[in-house]
């Protein structure tokens, strides 16, 4: 920053400007407001969750509220409507809060309510993609990936990186309400450094695939059970450079999809057990993160939860407490999969 034309004018050198409030664009900016922002809610009755930070909860006997906060974005949701209403009166008393209504869109996902249920979509975001990379009169297909593809890098290099690069991290941000292109985008990813060729075709088939259906979404349901289940898998040396395994998991809270994941593996394994016990680590860590995340939110699992593996030596790895040769790679994943069963 320089100062104003009118103190150069008259040779005031040494003035500084102070500044009042910042939220972006110094280093410690965000940190210093999280931090106000805590001090003062907690101040409030509200307590922090310890699995979430940003996620804030107050509980008065049956009355229940939660807050969740990204950055200066919030989302206040409970039981009682006049405890609602209370913590937006303080927190504008605190930081000038403005009140936007009920939750129709929050950081590009768009929200519908109804008696059945929650329906959430990126849709806007989708055709904005669409739009961007020039796609709008292509025609539609009906897979994101075509099968058995193994990306490569065995063509030309991109003129333009920054467009494939950019084009992928909006896919990233895509699978927040799509789960049905998070392998692909996965995959697309691992080519960002050098992108080529061939992997801005796989890119621009995603696009298109989007095209056939851009408003498609994530439903929850209101008749639940609210009974956590996942189900984890693992593809073995299918990275054609690396032969590392992808790990795949997806968990459900009654009958809707709440968490999933496609993701590498940092170890090459020699066999396919090793690489589907790995993934079951995976999806045992994220339902013990659930599991206290829903206990903070008020549900409490006095049930086991469910984890789904279609491998039977893993099963028998993971039954047997006898030590195995096989499983000396893997001796802490067999040791905490065992301890949670």
């Amino acid at each position: 920053m320089s100062l104003l034309p009118r103190h150069q004018q008259h040779g005031e050198n040494n003035l500084v400007y102070r500044l009042y409030k910042s939220l972006y664009g110094l280093k410690q900016a965000s940190c210093q407001w999280f931090a106000k922002f805590s001090k003062a809610i907690c101040s409030a009755g509200f307590v922090q969750s310890r699995v979430d930070y940003s996620l804030f909860t107050k509980t008065q006997g049956k009355l229940f509220t939660a807050l969740l906060i990204y950055v200066d974005d919030i989302l206040i949701t409970g039981n009682d409507p006049a405890s609602i209403a209370a913590t937006k009166t303080f927190l504008h008393s605190r930081f000038n809060l403005k009140n936007l209504g009920n939750l129709k869109y929050f950081l590009g996902i768009e929200v519908s309510a109804s008696k059945k249920g929650i329906f959430i979509s990126q849709w806007k975001y989708a055709l904005e993609i669409i739009e961007d990379i020039g796609l709008l009169g292509a025609t539609p297909i009906n897979t994101p990936m075509e099968r058995d593809l193994k990306l490569s890098d065995n063509s030309d290099l991109l003129k333009e990186p920054s467009k494939y690069r950019r084009l992928v991290g909006r896919l990233i941000y895509l699978t927040v309400s799509r789960p049905n292109i998070t392998y692909v985008v996965h995959v697309l990813s691992r080519f960002m450094h050098q992108p080529r060729k061939f992997h801005m075709e796989a890119a621009l088939r995603v696009v298109r695939y989007l095209k056939s259906a851009p408003g498609q979404g994530l439903f929850f349901s209101l008749n639940s059970d609210f009974r956590l289940r996942a189900y984890c898998d693992s593809d073995w040396a299918s990275c054609p450079l690396t032969r590392r395994s992808t790990t795949g998991y997806c968990v459900f809270l009654g009958p809707s999809l709440i968490s999933w994941r496609s993701k590498r593996q940092k170890t090459i394994y020699l066999s396919s057990a090793k690489a589907e016990y790995h993934a079951m680590t995976g999806a045992c860590c994220e339902l013990t993160w659930l599991r206290y995340l829903l206990r903070d939110l008020g549900l409490t699992h006095h049930e086991s939860t469910m984890l789904f593996c279609d491998n039977k030596a893993a099963l028998h790895i993971a039954a047997n407490p006898v030590f195995h040769e096989r499983t000396r790679y893997i001796k802490m994943d067999c040791h905490y999969i065992r301890d949670k069963i």
